[in-house]
């Protein structure tokens, strides 16, 4: 799979399978990986749709590639619709420059209605990436503000994009994806009056002060940015080289990293216990009888969850 990129595409399509036969064969995969992997950075980039994701990754990543030796992934993130379960899937045809190159690996994904901005195999792509020697990973979230935090367990730098003037949004979001942001870029400042520009970076300023240090080690900086005129584009990239030398020097590089396993680790038990109930023979034997129940009122909705679930676990008396 090393430096084939048809290879890691049809890999990240059988992770993302739901068969069973294919889940089995990739479990092997991604343990065999894990004993191949290569030290990378990996990158989120999120923020509301608008502020120019896909277009800024693009500056970024012809930033990244100017360092010798760099190879590239981006793995996007596209919102999958909740009617039909379809994905537009468009963010590499917006990526035209990075495309073409043969050291760049661009894989678009569905979300799959999973919560927190990324696919459920968004980390499993990023070990095959790694295993395939790619050092640099990029995550474009979905795009939804608040609830988008479930990057924070895969990536060591997430930067936060925010358009000039949004200032109004800035309050609705701050108290969820800006804790979590390592930077913050305020995007097509070449399209903005100045004073619109200013304003919406002392606002995120003040907005970070307020907040609660995620690395006590690390204050996030706002920076300006235009993808059209590059501006900005390589403190980006400097922002995010610091804050992974600064984690190491401090040992907390690693640490960080353990932390996110342990936190992908209860998630996926979470996924699996779940998938294993619904899916088990007296779930739904039982399910109809006690939802009807419920819906005539003869027990509450807590009391019939309690007498499904221990029809299925035996909990010790």
């Amino acid at each position: 799979m090393r430096g084939s990129r048809s290879a890691l595409s049809r890999t990240i399509t059988l992770i993302e399978s739901s068969r069973p036969d294919h889940q089995e064969q990739a479990h092997k995969i991604l343990d065999k990986c894990l004993q191949n992997r290569h030290d990378s950075l990996r990158i989120g980039v999120t923020g509301p749709p608008g502020a120019g994701k896909s277009t800024l990754i693009e500056s970024l990543g012809l930033e990244i590639l100017n360092d010798p030796g760099n190879m590239l992934a981006v793995l996007t993130i596209d919102p999958s619709s909740k009617r039909s379960g379809g994905s537009i899937l468009g963010d590499k045809a917006r990526m035209e420059k990075l495309s073409g190159r043969k050291d760049v690996f661009i894989r678009p994904s569905p979300s799959s209605g999973h919560l927190g901005g990324t696919s459920p195999k968004t980390h499993e792509a990023i070990l095959l990436c790694e295993a395939a020697g790619y050092n640099v990973i990029i995550v474009e979230t979905v795009g939804v503000g608040q609830s988008e935090i479930s990057i924070d367990s895969m990536v060591d730098y997430i930067l936060l994009l925010m358009l000039p003037g949004s200032g109004d949004e800035l309050q609705g979001i701050k108290r969820g994806i800006m804790e979590i942001a390592d930077g913050i870029a305020i995007t097509k400042t070449d399209e903005a009056p100045q004073k619109s520009v200013a304003l919406s970076k002392a606002s995120c300023e003040s907005a970070l002060m307020l907040l609660q240090k995620k690395h006590p080690v690390w204050n996030p900086q706002v920076m300006l940015t235009s993808a059209v005129t590059g501006a900005g584009i390589d403190e980006v990239w400097k922002s995010i080289r610091e804050l992974a030398a600064v984690l190491r020097r401090h040992n907390l590089f690693e640490e960080t990293r353990k932390k996110q396993l342990r936190q992908l680790f209860r998630s996926q038990v979470d996924q699996q216990l779940k998938h294993a109930f619904y899916n088990h023979p007296e779930t739904s034997s039982s399910f109809m009888t006690i939802a009807a129940a419920v819906e005539e009122n003869s027990i509450s909705p807590s009391s019939g969850a309690k007498k499904l679930v221990e029809k299925i676990i035996h909990f010790p008396r």
